[in-house]
């Protein structure tokens, strides 16, 4: 057997040792099922085996179902009533284990998740390795989908439906004291004495069932309609998902249904019930989309599938920060975590000091909340240095210039560290909006100057975007792409170009919120409706974070750099303008479209009704979803058209991760492709009759007519 070691010891004990061979974790496949169900029918009918201890060769005891392969089934066309068939060989498989005659034993050895978890669930004892790395759960519900191995209906009945709920709406994973409090796991045992204690239990316990095998179960708390938790469990969770939701996912309902109604019926019909969601949710393309973009390709980048083949990987171990503001101490933050000696550095020791201060006072806040030592937080702080000393970076491998978006600003800190950095190092700029290009010219070494763009709060927000300047040679991407694997980020890599891509897309979406408010558009429709269709934060909202100063100086540089008019943001610029004047740049300065009351809550400006009477007849919910997602969609079409993102896993990730695009989506070219696009182009054209900006290019309306997908 290819996936799986079967033994039996002196005693008559089985141990079943799982071990896909070409996997770096377990994970279900056709082989281990085919070579699983073998084994237990070896252990089950061989009268000289008294039961089996299931454990895992590697260091987790197995992760579920290859999401690839559920893409796939989902790209296939899968029917229904076939998704709905897809797990009956394990179904069938964890039945026999369950209902067999013999002890079976989980020795689970590290993380048991999904159908590792379920596996679990179907022995008849479980004991789990107390160490850190160690948890279990069924996650299934982040990638759109229901535990379709029998997880709603046994984790109910093992630990109650009120316990089990969140569990399963959440996806959240336990770590082993979690676990065993929960009721999920039997025992803790470190991980020395673990198959020897699950030996045991198969000696002590000759004849185990089920408990929902045995006549006359009933679950724990009661279940269906006339059950005490009911009202709790069912109607006011769903009120919370359908709050938290707006509807765009549907696997939280779907496993609301599953647990309501199979915990009402026997076991086996149970199992059918949420074969059936199941099915529904797995034909539908929201699990597709969410398992492609934030775990398929998510895993792709993380691994750095952009970097270059054949150049040797570049460890830094010394960084500089130009510029202690709020982007360079938040980048200083995540590299020293990550082991990295920081130079900070500033314009004046005092402002290189501050910057070090607001790190240690968030590391001990971090600390007090989270707990940990006082000396983990002072060993970090220990790895920054802050200084005015330009000669400090002399040992550096990688500076990253954070400094005020100027290009004579950039220019002066560019050419002073240059006179002092090796030659061998790379300059990075975290500018998100003037072109690397252009500050490669600045240099004296272009084909080592790249652009690193973090996002705000950095200690929090997982995306990086690496941008190409026309120059940066294939040696400099690798080895930028290897310092943001060693910050634990996500990258994505696009090519140079006013604005990037993620300004791009970002500006988009605001600049559509802005110009709906000069239309007449209510203010709290535009932000409802942003909420509605699943986006992070309305585009009124957050244009009010990042400042509407800002935006202006974005506006003129564009202008003054000449750029096309469409992209000189026109049709919010009236709204940009009028709003630095009324010196209603946002949260900063106490208000802007919201106000920002001391110690109250943030709430709509009353005189936005004045500067923009609403007009009396107002637009659908849908037509304000669709302007707001479609923009950016097209947007994201346009770099692709334009060679700015040349893998449409880069444009989706970077959308969803860094701007908060909805999820549910899969990203804007994922969701192009699940509208088609035909239909997309089709309504692009509908509302250009009102707006030009949404006239879709020829490039895609010939790629639309072809029928090309962007994957």
């Amino acid at each position: 057997m290819s996936t799986l070691n079967l033994s039996v010891d002196s005693d008559g004990v089985a141990l079943i040792v799982i071990d896909l061979i070409d996997r770096p974790i377990n994970v279900f496949t056709p082989e281990f099922v085919n070579d699983l169900s073998q084994a237990v029918e070896q252990i089950l009918t061989r009268e000289n085996i008294k039961g089996a201890v299931l454990t895992s060769g590697k260091q987790g005891f197995i992760a579920g179902a290859d999401l690839k392969d559920l893409v796939n089934a989902y790209e296939q066309g899968v029917s229904p009533s076939d998704a709905a068939t897809r797990f009956n060989r394990e179904n069938a498989l964890f039945r026999r284990i369950e209902t067999g005659g013999k002890p079976f034993v989980a020795a689970l050895n590290g993380q048991a998740l999904g159908g590792g978890l379920e596996l679990a669930l179907a022995c008849h004892h479980r004991i789990l390795a107390n160490h850190p790395k160690a948890s279990v759960g069924l996650p299934e519900v982040t990638v759109g989908l229901l535990a379709a191995g029998g997880g709603t209906q046994r984790l109910p009945r093992l630990i109650g439906v009120e316990k089990a709920l969140p569990l399963l709406l959440e996806g959240t994973l336990l770590k082993p004291e979690q676990a065993l409090e929960a009721g999920i796991v039997d025992e803790l045992v470190p991980l020395f004495e673990l198959l020897e204690k699950s030996r045991q239990w198969v000696l002590e316990h000759p004849h185990p069932q089920q408990p929902w095998d045995i006549k006359g179960f009933t679950i724990a708390g009661g279940s269906g309609p006339l059950a005490e938790h009911a009202g709790r469990s069912f109607a006011a969770n769903m009120a919370q998902v359908r709050k938290r939701t707006q509807d765009n996912y549907p696997a939280p309902l779907a496993i609301l249904s599953a647990v309501y109604e199979g915990t009402q019926l026997p076991f086996d019909l149970a199992l059918q019930v949420e074969a059936k969601y199941f099915a529904q949710l797995l034909a539908n393309p929201v699990a597709r989309n969410l398992m492609r973009t934030l775990f398929i390709n998510k895993g792709r980048a993380d691994k750095l599938a952009r970097r270059p083949q054949g150049i040797t990987q570049l460890h830094i171990s010394r960084l500089a920060v130009l510029g202690a503001g709020m982007m360079g101490v938040g980048i200083a933050r995540v590299a020293a975590a990550a082991g990295i000696q920081v130079v900070l550095l500033d314009s004046n020791l005092q402002a290189a000091e501050r910057g070090k201060e607001q790190i240690a006072q968030a590391l001990e806040k971090e600390r007090a909340r989270r707990g940990g030592s006082h000396d983990a937080v002072d060993a970090q702080l220990a790895r920054i240095l802050a200084t005015e000393d330009y000669s400090q970076l002399s040992h550096c491998e990688l500076v990253i210039e954070a400094v005020f978006e100027e290009r004579t600003v950039k220019a002066q800190v560019i050419q002073r560290a240059e006179e002092h950095l090796p030659a061998s190092a790379i300059f990075a700029s975290n500018t998100s909006t003037l072109p690397i290009s252009g500050l490669a010219e600045l240099s004296q070494r272009p084909t080592q100057f790249i652009g690193i763009h973090f996002f705000s709060p950095v200690e929090r927000m997982p995306l990086v975007e690496v941008i190409l300047g026309k120059e940066t040679s294939k040696a400099t991407l690798a080895h930028a792409l290897d310092f943001v694997a060693l910050l634990r980020k996500t990258p994505i890599v696009v090519n140079d170009s006013p604005g990037f891509y993620t300004s791009r897309i970002f500006c988009s979406y605001i600049d559509e919120g802005m110009a709906m408010l000069a239309e007449g558009i209510a203010p709290a429709l535009i932000e409802n409706s942003a909420r509605m269709a699943g986006l992070a934060t309305g585009p009124l909202a957050v244009t009010d974070e990042v400042s509407l100063d800002l935006q202006k100086k974005v506006v003129d540089q564009a202008i003054a750099d000449g750029l096309a008019p469409e992209r000189q943001r026109q049709h919010a610029q009236p709204v940009i303008s009028r709003f630095n004047t009324l010196g209603r740049l946002g949260r900063k300065t106490g208000g802007g479209f919201y106000e920002f009351p001391v110690g109250g809550r943030k709430h709509l400006w009353s005189g936005l009704a004045e500067l923009y009477p609403p007009r009396a007849e107002q637009p659908e919910v849908q037509e304000i979803i669709d302007r707001l997602l479609y923009i950016q969609a097209l947007e994201s079409a346009r770099c692709v058209e334009e060679g700015v993102i040349t893998d449409a896993m880069d444009a989706d990730l970077g959308a969803i991760l860094g701007l908060g695009f909805p999820g549910w989506t899969g990203g804007p070219l994922l969701f192009i492709d699940t509208l088609g696009l035909a239909p997309f182009v089709e309504r692009c054209k509908q509302l250009a009759s009102h707006h030009p900006r949404f006239q879709p290019s020829a490039w895609l309306i010939q790629r639309a007519a072809l029928g090309k997908n962007f994957y």
